[in-house]
């Protein structure tokens, strides 16, 4: 559907017209409940077209159950990663050990899923694509709430009315900017950095992380398979966040590359990839904390409304349980009763996962010489453990029913 198609009219039941921002984990999953509750959705997302591959994300603990009741269970299970090690170096380049991903991550084996991000959002919208407007290359560039309704008025040209929007457009989410203010006002900063790109697999690795380490800096390669580029990640910590970096995509590489300019190990190799990258993404590592998720006929899911950070592992797993939640919560309540029963039934859920991480303390990437070896010294204990059986947090929600319009 082109974007020309936000100007006409198009038949719906009054009250019961959605417009989400975003469509990507979060957004595809609510137009999927929201859908399946009997409301009209449209989904408008800024990309040209559905955004495939990216970086592996988990789907563990109370998330599990919500791809279950969609019925997708089974694809991602065929689309599952399955990674078999994680290699931990010190800063010469010398193995301190080598463990199972689920002992550090408290993921358990055999259940929880790790799969490419376009290939969960791609099973997620193929899951609805037929029943939703999805409208690609336009966004919402003003919004208007009336006693009856949200005006909006897309980059595009186009203009419509919704009876509510729901922001699922991310960590710097525009409709959270236009409803609730600057992002500064929410966003907490964690005190570290990261670059991430893909370079060819010239390593030998398959189904594995190997993770270098320095105090204050650390330098990752995923490999998915043995034929497949492999994720690079570079991070380290920054006691503000780099605004020119942000701003001027120049910047950021001379800053990484400034940052590592020392390091040994497949550093070099990956600095010089770093500058041919066309995926770069930059970014500090942050959350997003807000005393409430909606105004008016406007809420928020996903990271728009309480981004964990990548730290906790947890970010789509909580797009996609307060996916769940906020549509069913409106399933039978108007949008103020919904919103609230939303967030009551979700908020101690995001809390206990954001609050698996605080600001400086990532354990993965040690600030000091002597955390970095208390780090090293907890890992060496692991690799004689058997696999964790999944952290509390992940699992801090017991799905309620909700009842699907026939």
């Amino acid at each position: 559907m082109t974007r020309t198609d936000l100007s006409r009219g198009v038949r719906t039941t009054p009250g019961r017209e959605i417009l989400i921002s975003g469509a990507g984990v979060a957004g595809a999953a609510l137009a999927f409940w929201l859908n399946r509750y009997g409301f009209q959705v449209t989904v408008v997302e800024k990309a040209r077209a559905p955004r495939a591959g990216g970086y592996p994300v988990d789907v563990r603990g109370t998330a599990l159950e919500v791809v279950r009741r969609m019925g997708i269970l089974p694809r991602l299970r065929e689309a599952h990663i399955d990674l078999r090690r994680l290699t931990f170096l010190d800063e010469d380049g010398g193995e301190v050990v080598s463990v199972s991903p689920h002992a550090v991550t408290g993921g358990v084996a055999g259940r929880d899923l790790e799969v490419r991000r376009g290939d969960l959002t791609e099973a997620l919208c193929a899951a609805v694509r037929d029943d939703v407007e999805f409208v690609f290359d336009d966004s919402i560039d003003t919004l208007d709430q009336s006693g009856h309704g949200v005006d909006i008025t897309f980059r595009g040209g186009g203009r419509r009315t919704f009876a509510m929007v729901i922001g699922a457009d991310g960590l710097h989410s525009r409709t959270r900017e236009l409803v609730f203010g600057p992002e500064e006002r929410f966003h907490r900063y964690l005190g570290y950095c990261f670059a991430g790109f893909t370079l060819p697999n010239t390593f030998g690795l398959s189904h594995e992380t190997t993770l270098w380490n320095a105090p204050g800096r650390a330098a990752a390669l995923y490999a998915v398979g043995e034929d497949e580029d492999v994720h690079a990640l570079l991070a380290f910590a920054r006691q503000k966040p780099p605004a020119d970096a942000f701003r001027d995509p120049e910047a950021r590489r001379d800053l990484v590359t400034t940052v590592f300019a020392d390091a040994g190990w497949e550093v070099p190799g990956m600095l010089a990839a770093l500058w041919d990258a066309d995926d770069l993404f930059f970014d500090g590592v942050g959350q997003i904390r807000m005393p409430r998720w909606s105004s008016g006929r406007v809420a928020l899911v996903g990271d728009a409304a309480y981004a964990p950070s990548f730290l906790t592992g947890q970010g789509s797993s909580l797009a996609l349980v307060g996916a769940f939640m906020l549509a069913g919560s409106l399933a039978d309540r108007d949008h103020g009763a919904g919103f609230a029963a939303y967030e009551h039934g979700t908020r101690e859920f995001v809390t206990a996962n954001q609050e698996q991480v605080g600001e400086g303390d990532a354990a993965l990437f040690p600030t000091t010489s002597r955390a970095l070896e208390q780090r090293n010294e907890m890992l060496r204990g692991l690799s004689s453990m058997p696999s964790a059986e999944g952290r509390p947090a992940h699992s801090a929600l017991t799905l309620p029913e909700f009842t699907p319009v026939t």
